[in-house]
């Protein structure tokens, strides 16, 4: 048996048992195979798949995994006239596949019994039922949340167990009014356990839940344990708590031991504060982890936390990290759309790759913050942003959109079981310091939200996190709104784009929000553009009529690229300048990209994470925090005249910076023909405008105009650049 210990806590004052938590990691190669019927457990597997992993991993491959439309597609295309209206369906979608279900399979030893055993299987679609030896042990429907099993009276010592999972081979396979995954874009939904198996072992009292919550005035934490006697005779407990620093072996900080009696099958809540007066602070910035080692008389685990504070405030329209402003600068990820692309494989389970998604390419970008949209991630995606130092705006997979678009066959949420399963989506990840935004929704207009399924779990957060409800109205009088401009987006009557860039020069850049008219809340931008490219540069579905408006029916792959930074990062900085937004997230860093998808990233190679050269370039630049905007988008420049040029200057460091603003206008090979500068002086998270004169010199042919904002002091930043392209005539 393979076993580790996760914790052996310290020596309790009840004798001289020391309590333990053995942990056996279930991940690996497990057996898996197909049915059609419910309860029929496979006699024979001949087919091996990745655990944690996806059903179309398997080897020998399975045929026509992933084949499902759902009900939402099918609206969409028919909205898009691509279907007839007879083709809408009831229910989650039809499955374009003939079996079920998945049966994954695999056998494992323990040493020695304990008194508990639980089976914690941390994501897996679509329903999850598990058999231990042959014994039906239970089911739970949730496709993005935790299962729990109590395996105890199953389980043999000393010889083999055989534990086999059976998950839904397709939504179809849950109540249509459970959440499932809602997605008008995606086009194939893939089953599997696609994040950690492990098996825990220890004794009565069992931990059944840590909840950190940090405050930072004074530095303590509240520390809420759940305890729970799963024995038939009562037990006396001393419950303990000791802070250290994550890695390091010191105390920082310790709570009074509580002593208490449980009785059979009781369970109970404690709450405790720990002082932490010398504890940092986390930030991205300086992402400072600690951990609480929580022990009773027989069960013992450790929780990471980060000592910081989020919240989101009305009346300044701003997120406060640490009680300071704080702008969110970033990307979305998408990666159940990404499961379905042909490239990802198990390459979201490969740690040196997701830590080059994570870790390195963010920090290079610039970027603080991600949305983790229309789909959750595994939990090993969450332990690597407390470490990279990456806020996340956590969104539950539901994506209804306006009544308009679905509206004979409106969903009915089961809300009983959607807040079970909210409460629990929370639950597995309110320790995460890098956690900062609960999302309820994306794009969707159902007042259940607000009315019912968020009051209902709100109050489990300690930390009181905002949460952002999309199109219906905040849940809370602080909560942030998400705005998505997306100005390219052709009208639906003529198929023009109405959207010129020059149109910034006079744009009200305040909040068009059309769902939600009111000004009195935090506005945050998680989706802009509407100019996506496959990673071989040809348009997506989107985006088929809007190229050929914008360049010409002959253009390359290359001018596509160009011409996608380019805007991408003039409608960046042109946000991020009017200081009306919280946060700029841009959408999308990672999703599918094949013939036929919607949308698409930003890759030329995602297996060795190689971004579109002119993408890294000029949207890297966009998202620095010393950001420059230089207020112009005309085509053309006169030869000869003289021009005043509105340049903005942001600053997102909480800290002033001061240096050389610079304004040229070169040729296409980097010959300067013009130039002027001035110095400029930023407040902490100040702004300031500048304007800049040139005299445009009596030539002909395309320039580059550039503004450089040079911090002083600061060589290992260098400097802001903004870039727009025009012709001297």
């Amino acid at each position: 048996m393979r076993t580790s210990t996760l914790l052996t806590a310290l020596l309790l004052g009840l004798g001289t048992a020391r309590a333990e938590r053995l942990e056996l990691p279930l991940d690996g190669t497990w057996e898996i195979e197909e049915s059609a019927t419910t309860d029929w457990v496979p006699g024979q597997f001949k087919h091996h798949a990745p655990v944690p992993g996806l059903a179309n991993l398997a080897e020998p491959p399975f045929a026509d995994v992933d084949l499902f439309d759902s009900k939402e597609l099918i609206a969409n295309r028919i909205r898009q006239h691509r279907l007839p209206e007879s083709a809408r369906v009831d229910g989650a979608g039809i499955s374009r596949q003939s079996r079920s279900y998945f049966w994954y399979r695999r056998t494992f030893r323990i040493r020695e019994r304990k008194q508990t055993a639980t089976l914690r299987i941390g994501k897996a679609q679509f329903g999850t039922a598990v058999w231990v030896n042959g014994t039906k042990v239970g089911e739970y429907p949730g496709c993005f949340t935790a299962s729990y099993f109590d395996v105890t009276d199953y389980l043999h010592a000393g010889a083999d167990n055989v534990l086999v999972i059976r998950v839904g081979a397709h939504p179809g396979m849950l109540p249509a009014n459970f959440p499932a995954g809602t997605d008008f874009e995606k086009l194939k939904w893939t089953p599997g356990i696609y994040d950690r198996v492990t098996l825990w072992l220890s004794d009565n009292p069992t931990i059944e839940t840590v909840q950190v919550a940090p405050r930072i005035e004074p530095r303590e934490i509240v520390v809420q344990t759940k305890v729970k006697n799963r024995g038939r005779e009562a037990c006396t407990t001393q419950l303990t708590q000791q802070v250290r620093p994550w890695k390091r072996k010191e105390i920082v900080g310790t709570a009074e031991p509580l002593l208490a009696t449980l009785q059979p099958g009781e369970e109970r809540m404690f709450t405790q504060t720990i002082a932490l007066p010398t504890a940092e602070l986390w930030s991205p910035e300086h992402p400072a982890l600690y951990e609480v080692a929580t022990a009773s008389s027989g069960d013992a685990t450790t929780t990471r936390f980060g000592l910081r504070e989020f919240r989101c405030d009305a009346k300044t329209k701003r997120f406060y990290l640490n009680g300071k402003p704080y702008y969110l600068r970033g990307s979305n990820i998408t990666l159940h759309r990404f499961f379905e692309d042909p490239e990802c494989r198990d390459l979201p389970w490969n740690e040196k790759w997701l830590r080059k998604l994570l870790v390195e390419i963010p920090k290079e970008m610039h970027w603080n913050a991600f949305r983790f949209c229309i789909g959750p991630a595994p939990e090993r995606w969450f332990e690597l942003a407390d470490e990279a130092g990456l806020l996340i705006q956590n969104e539950f997979f539901v994506w209804t959109g306006a009544p308009s678009w679905d509206a004979k066959y409106s969903r009915q949420y089961d809300v009983p079981e959607t807040i079970r399963q909210y409460g629990n989506w929370m639950r597995d990840l309110w320790n995460h310091p890098s956690v900062a935004i609960w999302d309820a929704n994306n794009e969707t207009l159902e007042p259940l939200f607000g009315q019912k399924i968020i009051p209902a779990v709100r109050g489990l957060d300690l930390s009181n996190r905002p949460w952002e409800n999309s199109y219906n109205e905040p849940a809370g009088l602080d909560d942030p709104i998400e705005y998505h401009p997306y100005l390219f987006q052709p009208t639906a009557s003529s198929g023009q784009v109405q959207f010129r860039m020059a149109d910034l020069e006079t744009r009200d850049p305040k909040p068009q929000v059309w769902h939600h008219p009111r000004n009195d809340h935090a506005v945050l931008i998680n989706e802009y553009g509407w100019l996506w490219l496959n990673r071989d540069g040809s348009p997506t579905l989107l985006t088929e009529k809007l190229y050929p408006l914008l360049l010409g029916p002959n253009s390359t792959a290359d001018e596509r690229f160009a011409l996608d930074a380019y805007l991408l990062a003039g409608l960046t900085e042109y946000w991020r300048a009017s200081r009306q937004y919280a946060g700029v997230l841009h959408f999308v860093y990672l999703t599918a990209s094949y013939p036929g998808v919607f949308t698409s990233d930003h890759w030329l190679d995602v297996k060795r994470l190689k971004l579109e050269p002119h993408f890294a370039d000029y949207v890297g630049e966009a998202f620095k925090p010393l950001g420059v905007y230089v207020n112009f988008f005309q085509s053309k420049l006169a030869a000869g005249s003289e021009r005043a040029f509105p340049i903005r200057l942001v600053n997102d460091a909480d800290a002033p910076v001061n240096g050389t603003l610079t304004l040229t206008l070169e040729t296409a090979n980097g010959k300067r023909l013009a130039r002027a500068e001035r110095k400029f002086e930023l407040e902490a998270l100040g702004d300031a405008s500048l304007d800049l004169s040139l005299t445009i010199p009596r030539t002909s042919g395309k320039c580059l105009l550039k503004a450089e904002a040079e911090p002083a002091g600061h060589r290992k930043v260098g400097p802001t650049v903004c870039r727009r392209w025009v012709s001297v005539e």
